[in-house]
């Protein structure tokens, strides 16, 4: 095992940690509004049931995660 792993997974979780905090703060129809409003989003609101599926979005964030970290990894990080 490296021995900068546990380092590695102690800053992405006080990463998402701070994000999530951040969102919590946050007012809700800020910076994410978008989230799940997508075409391609499914969005079933009824009496007694809400499901929310969010599909596009989350491809779009793990397109967007993807690339920054090809980045990352091609600059030498």
């Amino acid at each position: 095992m490296p021995p900068h792993l546990g380092k590695t997974l102690f800053l992405i979780g006080l990463g998402l940690m701070l994000l999530g905090g951040l969102l919590w703060l946050g007012d809700g129809a800020g910076w994410l509004s978008w989230f799940g409003r997508l075409p391609g989003d499914v969005r079933v609101e009824r009496p007694g049931l809400r499901l929310y599926v969010p599909w596009v979005s989350m491809l779009l964030i793990s397109a967007v995660l993807s690339l920054l970290l090809a980045l990352w990894r091609r600059l030498g990080g």
